[in-house]
């Protein structure tokens, strides 16, 4: 397995320009505001993570940073715990890149104008997915209230 000791921003970028002028030429779901850009690749543990911007899709990535990493079976998906919650990636080879994890964010790109907010929208989900849902406001019991009863106490007319 080919593994990246350095930042594969660069040549993942390459790698997409290709499949892009190779594999995606005149299809209608191309938005043409949009250019293929790595965004945010940072190294963490034996893997990078980041996300990559394409005139077809945005999608998170993991790439090996070390001989370690395990790429799951063929059209077999493999799960990542981050403080938002549970992501499935599933498991890719590209010729030049070697293996790779994506996990679509978004499908669609057709509604994004411009290269700019494709590329925010990047960031904000780097971020988002590092951020722990917030907790469920549990509003003060009021002193003055009564006591709710016990499901019990309710059917029986018991107090407690």
């Amino acid at each position: 397995m080919t593994f990246h000791a350095s930042d594969p921003s660069a040549l993942l970028e390459t790698t997409f320009k290709r499949i892009e002028t190779e594999r995606w030429a005149g299809m209608s779901m191309l938005n043409p505001a949009l250019a293929v850009v790595a965004v945010g690749f940072a190294r963490q543990a034996n893997e990078w993570r980041g996300v990559l911007v394409t005139p077809w899709g945005i999608n998170l990535l993991l790439l090996p940073a070390a001989a370690d990493w395990t790429l799951p079976a063929s059209h077999e998906r493999s799960f990542r715990q981050y403080a938002a919650g549970s992501f499935a990636f599933l498991g890719n080879h590209e010729d030049g890149l070697g293996d790779y994890l994506a996990c679509p964010l978004i499908h669609s790109v057709s509604h994004f104008f411009d290269q700019e907010t494709a590329v925010m929208t990047a960031h904000a989900c780097l971020i988002a997915i590092d951020m722990a849902p917030p907790a469920p406001e549990v509003p003060p019991r009021d002193p003055e209230a009564p006591e709710s009863p016990s499901r019990r106490g309710f059917f029986t007319g018991q107090k407690k």
